[in-house]
């Protein structure tokens, strides 16, 4: 037992509280992802574990006596200044024996507080910490307050050295106020507050600062180096969302760009958990193609002498066989002992990876036509296919500078599997649709080519048949014109075959339609459109609106780990040749073209029902469920998306309507108007004279915008991203580069095509270096920790909030997922419904709300966290 430090005062006429911490997590995920190199994580990893064999851990014992001090703050009665009443310091006491609601790594002290009667109700607290050393703390209860009983203060706070703040550490209760409606004596306070996490916009921020503001991606290259240098994104030239700024020193030969570190700041609460931590580090060790490829480069080369994949057998050789390693692979690695999960134990060390859910029932589904078309609607890139408007299909490229782009796919080329009609018929009868990855690489495709890549832009025609199914008519390919990009493309238009040496030329257009859908899934679908697009919300959202504010309550679950993550992919994923720029052929200009497909982004077609109507797979009809039919009935993404999206709507509209009892109340809400403007002016400033964004004057737009931003940090992301690993970690089903142009006949490789068909397709797709890294990333990627949090659940429990209409409307929402998810099992047991499994009988579970953890194709975490 821990000793017990006695109060000065009669218990008696002390009010008695409970504060849940939790110490300092040696092996800190923050301190081993942030390196920069392979050798930066691994000697960040052996550097930790040295820590903690070295150091002694803070142990309870040194919370007690008077290094953590409290003082509480009135609601109800205020001092000569107008502020709330503070009370005496009060220290932490003895340790609590059990708590039943404690979590893993969880502690429990008491605290007695001197309160009298004339300081009325407490409504927040200061807190000190004199040790040296940081901790979190989850929260502090107050029981038995007179004349209000129980009070909550959820904090989930680090808290560092009180020598290390210019303000005392605040923390309010779990009351919501708006704030025209906050208690008198606690108004200052609350501005005071968001004014410290605001901060002045100067100096170079440090590890324990909550500051959040705004800055261009001015972080990704390395302008010493020339092959490293990047332009910045952000500004009239290349817009882009805003990421957190960090303050780093600028780049002496580029004084635009900052200098690039080892460790990114964010701001301190958004790092990750601790249960987070180890998780997501065994699998960044595990994972990382940087520790796997270069540290264990003996082990393997074995395997780089032959520096191809012969085979598809070879291939599948890596779920089956594994790579095998060194005896003394293992020992070298002691020192990590998260590592030792890499290898098998039966005394073979063999480096495995899982087998993707796509090949585990039908090895060779993927190739069908019928499974490359049921991917465009019910994969990982689900929301890209479009109704086609108009034919031929045109572009929307300058002609001066790129010819004409009018694809050359012709009547003839389609008609003959159009079931006899014409294509004006088809297309009048919604039959006719397109996937479209033309435009966005035409202008930089001249220099992609000019690299080890041989890639197309390319024109994808299917055709809606009566079975549901769709089916690809039609691929062209095109590449610039050897005498300028003013010529207009080369194109060559290729029609399905199912034998012999025209099969195979047919497969390999498929694959070059793969390699382009994979690239604009990963750098605009997955990156731009989810991690990036929703960092300024929770900027703009900490600067703006107070902890107690219903809106930050209501959108603080979809954020978590978000800046995190995305501050730990400009470190080693989407920097120069880094894991995206090197396995994914956009290469050097990946996050610039990113950059030009953000100019059409439109905040309000983010809205799922929005971007369907826009692609022109939907039409508005109020004889349907929500409003809308789906012009391909069996969408398996649309259809889901559409049942997950009404529940979000209903309990944000439930939400909104119990704290804005009027229009009026949202446009005299101070906070609310502030955040929105500086969203739109500053984090998405680049976008700012759009006339599409909400002027935020009534609840309408108010639910729109909310229910918008939750379901793209929620669903939508869980739809791009979850099934990467499950789809793509076969890399023949889903190729992320292409280093040889489509063989001419008469060539060597034509001749080796028509020998040896599955090798000429392994010379053109991703090679093995390559696959290995992007398989060891998108594992990592495709993975749940064991202490996510998924839509419909939050932290905090009962105490998120004290009002208890929200609490009891947030039950029924999760109550309301739960119902879904079984509609959604029924819908993959229909077997008419044939997109939802497909050749390769893989059910389309993306969007069942719930996961257990681990690598599962389904389950959506409330927030960008991976």
């Amino acid at each position: 037992m821990f000793p017990v430090v006695s109060g000065i005062f009669n218990r008696g006429q002390k009010l008695k509280g409970t504060v849940v911490l939790m110490r300092k997590n040696v092996l800190d995920i923050n301190a081993l992802t942030s390196a920069q190199s392979a050798t930066g994580i691994i000697g960040g990893a052996i550097g930790a574990v040295g820590d903690i064999i070295g150091t002694g851990v803070d142990t309870l014992t040194s919370f007690l006596g008077r290094s953590v001090a409290l003082k509480l703050i009135s609601a109800t009665s205020a001092d000569s200044t107008g502020k709330g009443k503070v009370g005496k310091q009060t220290f932490l006491e003895g340790l609590v024996a059990s708590l039943p609601t404690l979590r893993a790594g969880e502690s429990a002290l008491d605290i007695h507080f001197e309160w009298d009667s004339d300081m009325g109700i407490p409504g927040a607290f200061y807190i000190e910490n004199f040790m040296q050393v940081e901790f979190f703390l989850v929260s502090l209860t107050l029981e038995d307050v007179p004349n209000h009983g129980t009070i909550h203060f959820v904090c989930n706070s680090w808290v560092y050295n009180a020598k290390m703040y210019k303000n005392t550490r605040i923390f309010f209760t779990n009351k919501t106020y708006l704030p025209s409606e906050t208690p008198g004596p606690l108004v200052k306070y609350r501005e005071e507050e968001l004014k410290t996490l605001r901060g002045d916009g100067t100096g170079q921020r440090k590890e324990h600062e909550r500051i959040y503001d705004y800055d261009v991606y001015n972080d990704l290259g390395t302008p010493e180096k020339d092959n490293l240098a990047r332009p910045v994104l952000g500004g009239s030239t290349l817009p882009y969302p805003r990421r957190g700024r960090t303050g780093r020193n600028k780049s002496k030969k580029d004084p635009k760009s900052e200098i690039r570190s080892d460790s990114v700041y964010i701001p301190r609460d958004e790092s990750f958990g601790h249960l987070k931590s180890s998780d997501f580090l065994a699998y960044i060790l595990k994972s990382a193609s940087q520790n796997v490829i270069p540290q264990l480069q003996s082990a393997l080369r074995l395997q780089f002498n032959q520096p191809e994949f012969t085979s598809f057998d070879d291939v599948r050789g890596l779920y089956d066989g594994g790579i095998k390693l060194p005896t003394d692979a293992l020992s070298k690695l002691s020192p990590i002992p998260l590592f030792t999960e890499l290898f098998r134990t039966d005394g073979e060390q063999v480096l495995k990876f899982p087998t993707p859910k796509v090949i585990q029932v039908n090895l060779s589904g993927w190739m069908t036509d019928e499974e490359f078309a049921r991917e465009m609607i019910a994969g990982v890139n689900p929301h890209i296919i479009k109704k086609l408007e108009e034919f031929p299909p045109k572009s929307k490229l300058d002609s001066q500078l790129y010819g004409d782009n009018t694809s050359t796919i012709t009547k003839e080329n389609l008609e003959p599997n159009l079931g006899g009609l014409t294509v004006e018929q088809a297309i009048q009868n919604n039959k006719l649709f397109i996937l479209d990855h033309h435009d966005t690489l035409i202008p930089y495709l001249r220099r992609i080519n000019a690299t080890e890549t041989k890639a197309y832009a390319t024109r994808t025609i299917l055709f809606l048949q009566d079975n549901g199914t769709l089916k690809p008519l039609a691929i062209e390919l095109s590449k610039p014109h050897p005498q300028g990009d003013n010529f207009g493309p080369v194109s060559d238009v290729y029609l399905p075959a199912e034998q012999g040496v025209e099969a195979s030329i047919w497969l390999l257009a498929k694959a070059y339609v793969i390699v382009n859908d994979s690239c604009y899934h990963q750098l605009v679908s997955h990156w731009l459109n989810t991690h990036a697009v929703v960092e300024p919300f929770v900027i703009a959202t900490n600067r703006h609106l107070s902890v107690v504010h219903p809106i930050h309550k209501l959108l603080l679950p979809h954020y978590h780990d978000t800046m995190n993550i995305n501050a730990l992919a400009r470190n080693v994923l989407v920097n120069a040749e880094g894991i995206i720029e090197s396995t994914f052929f956009w290469g050097k200009y990946a996050l610039e073209m990113s950059a030009v497909v953000y100019k059409d982004w439109v905040f309000p077609e983010q809205a799922l029902p929005a971007d369907l109507v826009k692609r022109g797979v939907a039409v508005e009809d109020s004889s349907s469920p929500h409003g809308l039919r789906l012009l391909i009935e069996d969408y398996p993404y649309a259809a889901d998306g559409l049942e997950i999206w009404a529940t979000i709507k209903s309990w944000v509209q439930e939400y909104v309507s119990f704290y804005y009892k009027s229009d009026a109340a949202i446009a005299q809400d101070a906070e609310l108007q502030a955040f929105w403007k500086e969203l739109v002016e500053v984090g998405h400033g680049d976008k700012k004279n759009e006339p599409w964004w909400g002027k935020m004057k009534t609840r309408q737009e108010l639910i729109e915008s909310c229910t918008t931003l939750i379901w793209t940090a929620s669903a939508l992301h869980a739809a791009v991203n979850f099934g990467q690993y499950p789809y793509g970690g076969y890399i023949l089903n889903r190729p992320t580069l292409s280093r040889r142009f489509m063989p001419e006949i008469g060539s060597p490789e034509y001749d080796e095509l028509a020998k040896n068909p599955q090798k000429a397709y392994l010379k053109t797709i991703t090679g093995k270096s390559d696959a290995l890294k992007d398989l060891t990333i998108i594992e990592v990627l495709s993975r749940h920790a064991s202490d996510e949090l998924y839509l419909g659940q939050r932290d905090g429990g009962e105490f998120w909030t004290f009002d208890k209409e929200p609490l009891e409307a947030f039950k029924r929402f999760g109550k309301k997922l739960a119902e879904i998810e079984q509609k959604l099992i029924q819908r993959n047991n229909d077997e008419t419904l044939r997109n939802r499994y497909g050749p390769v009988q893989m059910p389309y579970t993306l969007l069942y709300p719930s996961s257990e953890e681990g690598l599962t194709c389904r389950g959506i975490p409330n927030s960008i966290s991976i």
